[in-house]
This record gives C-alpha cells, structure tokens and sequence, in this order.
C-alpha cells in the first residue's frame, strides 16, 4: 500500500484582514502565558507565580467572528428555511456525516475572468477534459485561483463564480457537498449588484446559493491550495464541518487525502 499524502485545503482565521466586509473581519484577544499565570490564580487560590512553570500560565485566545469567517461548509439552512420541495432546509449540526468524506473532484477555471460565469456546458466541458463522470456524493471542488489574492481587499472580486444552472447540473447529479477556493461560491458580490443595477432582474441576486432552495446542497468557501492536490480526481476529500446548534455554517478544516505509489 503506498503512502497517504494530506493536502490543507484551508485559510486560517486571522484578525483584521481585508479580505472580508468591514462588519465580518475577524477579532482575535490574545491572552499569552504570562496572562494566563494570573488567571490560574484565580482558579488555584494560594498559588504564586513562581510555583508555575517559568512563572507562567495557558494561553488562551477570545474569538469574535462569524460562522462564514475563514474556510467554512455553508449548510442549506444558509440559503432559504427550506429544501428539496418545502422539508426544512438542513442546518449544519444536521449535515449527514456521509457527505462530508468522499471521492473528491477538482474542475480548474482559473482560466476565467473575475466576474465570470461557470455554466453547466463550462462545468460538462471541464469533466471531458479530465475523462470523469460523476458520480453521487463525489466532493466537487471549483478552482478559480482567487486564493492568490487571500489577505489583501481584492479578494472580494476575485474569481469567476457559478451560477443556478451550473449548481444544478451538479446537485441533480447526486452532489451534495462542493467547494471554492474563492470567497463565494456566486460570483463577487460586485458582479451581481451590478448585473440587477443594470437588469433590474432579482434573478442574478445569489442565485448559484438560491440553488439550494430546489436541491439542499453544501459548499465550503474560502478554500485554498486546490493545485497542491496535484491531480483532478483520484482523492478523498475529508471535511466535517464544527457543530454549531442551529446555524446556517460551521467552520471547517478541509483535507485531500492522496493515494500515493
């Protein structure tokens, strides 16, 4: 049996960068050892700083973020309250664990200009290319390279970005976890706001996510290192996302496990 290569397919969670909205950066309170040896004062009363190791204590850190901050799974509960024909749409403590390991994919449009649309004959077109035909519960992971940009504002329009018809060529395919290594798995939110802008059309608003209200799919975003993968199939992905009581994402930390000779 040859050895397992483990490829991180995720950003980490870091305080202030740009590459989110002002209202979702990340807050990140540092509590380092020396900190920490005064709360554990706290904890063990009558304990003095040179009885700990070094005079010091744990280190903790105090986040404030949202559940769509760094690399995270979307649950259908983040599109619309319900699914597949009116059940009610998953949140991410229900999200069968059976989606979340599998057979993993990658589709590469980086040749694609921010803004742009993946369609479905884009999506078909790129599975010729590699000679694979899905299959249900295979992890469909969207390259469009805009985690380059990670950590600077440009970030935000970054990439192409699927539309309705090219999610649902996968959903009804049996797909229901998928991936992009972009902020959205839409295009930037820029590009749609000026296609209403200028249409005065509701449907180009989220409609790859409004997807999910016909067929309740997953997709992680912010994903990144797709091309470390080193093959377009041939891969398990593993990404089971934290369980988060009710919410509509969890963060996750995707992993491409790598058969290797």
């Amino acid at each position: 049996m040859g050895r397992k290569r483990l490829v991180d397919l995720s950003i980490a969670i870091e305080a202030g960068l740009p590459s989110d909205p002002p209202m979702m950066i990340p807050k990140i309170d540092y509590l380092d050892h020396a900190g920490g040896a005064e709360q554990m004062k706290m904890f063990f009363p009558g304990v003095t700083t040179d009885q700990l190791p070094g005079g010091l204590g744990w280190a903790v850190e105090f986040l404030t973020l949202t559940t769509h901050s760094g690399t995270h799974l979307d649950a259908p509960y983040h599109y619309h309250p319900t699914m597949d024909g009116g059940k009610k749409a998953l949140c991410v403590d229900e999200i069968p664990l059976e989606w979340c390991f599998a057979d993993g994919v990658v589709l590469d449009f980086r040749h694609k200009s921010d803004g742009d649309r993946i369609t479905a004959a884009d999506v078909e077109k790129s599975l010729d290319e590699i000679g694979y035909e899905l299959k249900p519960l295979d992890i469909v992971l969207i390259q469009t390279g805009a985690d380059s940009a990670w950590g600077t504002p440009e970030y935000l329009v970054k990439g192409p970005g699927m539309d309705r018809e090219s999610t649902l060529f996968l959903t009804e395919k049996g797909i229901r976890v998928v991936g992009i290594d972009a902020w959205s798995w839409d295009r930037p939110l820029p590009f749609l706001a000026k296609d209403f802008q200028e249409t005065g059309d509701p449907k180009v608003i989220w409609e790859a996510h409004f997807a999910g209200i016909e067929i309740g799919y997953c997709h992680m975003e912010k994903m990144a290192n797709l091309s470390a993968i080193g093959r377009s199939h041939g891969f398990t992905v593993c990404c089971f996302p934290v369980k988060i009581k009710g919410a509509s994402a969890g963060w996750v930390r995707p992993v491409a496990i790598v058969e290797e000779d």
